[in-house]
C-alpha cells in the first residue's frame, strides 16, 4: 500500500467529486494520505476530512503564500489545531520567493514562528521552499531539534546530502516523471531510500502520462515505479519503504 504524504484534498478541484476519489483510495492501493493546510481555513477542513476518513491525516499550518494579513492570534490558532490525534505534523510552512506579494522578511517570520511550535509540541514539518533554497536552509538549520520533509523536493544534490545529514527527509511529486526531468532524478539516486516520500501535492503536477488532468491520489504509484526505476528496485520494494518512511516520520502506528 502506498502513502501519499501530501495532497490537498480542500482544493475547489474536488468539490464535485471528493468523496467518491477518497472512498476510492484504499481499493486502488493507497493506504494513507496526508493532507496539510496552507492556512487556517484549508488547516481546519483537513482536519474534518481525516475526521471522515480512518487512512486520511491532516497537518496543519500558514503557508508563506498566506503569511499577509494573519490575525493576531494566527499561531495560537495552529497551535490549537495541532492537538487534535490526526494532526501528524505542522505544514505546509516554508518560503516561496517565485511569487513576489509577500515580503521576504513576513515569510521568514511566519516560518521561524512555526519552526518554534514545531519545536515546542515535538511536531514534524512540512516545508514548501520554492526558489529560496538558501534561505530555507538557514532557517531549518536554527532549529536543530526540529524535522521533517522538504516536499517537492527541487534543491541541488549538495543540499539534498545536507539535509539527510541533518536528518531531515525528502518527498518528490510527479514532476520526476517528466521528461524534461534532470535535477530530481540525480537526488533521489544520491539519497538513502531510508530517506525518500511519495505525495501527488494534488490536484497538482499529475505524472506522465496524466499530465495536464487533475492529480489524485490514485497517481501517487508513478512516484513509486520512477523512483524504483532509478534506484533499481522493485515498485513493491519502495512502495514498502517509502510508506515505512511516512508512517515513521509523522507517528502513524499500524
Amino acid at each position: 500500500m502506498l502513502f501519499d504524504t501530501h495532497a490537498h484534498y480542500y482544493s475547489s478541484a474536488f468539490d464535485e467529486d471528493r468523496d467518491q476519489v477518497l472512498s476510492s483510495l484504499p481499493g486502488e492501493g493507497v493506504g494513507l494520505v496526508l493532507c496539510p493546510g496552507n492556512d487556517l481555513w484549508s488547516s481546519r477542513r483537513c482536519i474534518e476530512m481525516a475526521e471522515q476518513y480512518p487512512y486520511l491525516y491532516a497537518a496543519a499550518g500558514v503557508h508563506p503564500e498566506d503569511a499577509l494579513d494573519l490575525p493576531a492570534d494566527w499561531l495560537q490558532q495552529v497551535e490549537a489545531m495541532a492537538a487534535h490525534p490526526k494532526v501528524k505534523a505542522i505544514g505546509e510552512i516554508g518560503l516561496d520567493y517565485y511569487w513576489k506579494e509577500v515580503p521576504h522578511d513576513l515569510q521568514k517570520e511566519v516560518f521561524r514562528a512555526q519552526m518554534a511550535l514545531a519545536e515546542k509540541l515535538n511536531l514534524p514539518v512540512i516545508v514548501h521552499d520554492r526558489e529560496a533554497h538558501g534561505d530555507s536552509l538557514a532557517i531549518v538549520k536554527e532549529f536543530p531539534n526540529v524535522r521533517g520533509v522538504f516536499h517537492c523536493y527541487s534543491g541541488s544534490v549538495e543540499d539534498a546530502k545536507t539535509l539527510i545529514k541533518l536528518g531531515w527527509h525528502l518527498s518528490f511529486t510527479g514532476t520526476i516523471t517528466f521528461k524534461n526531468a534532470r535535477k530530481a532524478p540525480e537526488v533521489i539516486a544520491a539519497v538513502p531510500m531510508e530517506r525518500i516520500m511519495v505525495e501527488t501535492d494534488a490536484p497538482y503536477m499529475a505524472p506522465t502520462p496524466f499530465r495536464g488532468k487533475r492529480c489524485d491520489s490514485r497517481y501517487v504509484y508513478r512516484m513509486a515505479e520512477t523512483i524504483a526505476e532509478i534506484k533499481g528496485l522493485s515498485r513493491e520494494e519502495v512502495e514498502r519503504i517509502t510508506t515505512e518512511n511516512g508512517k515513521r516520520l509523522f507517528g502513524i502506528e499500524g
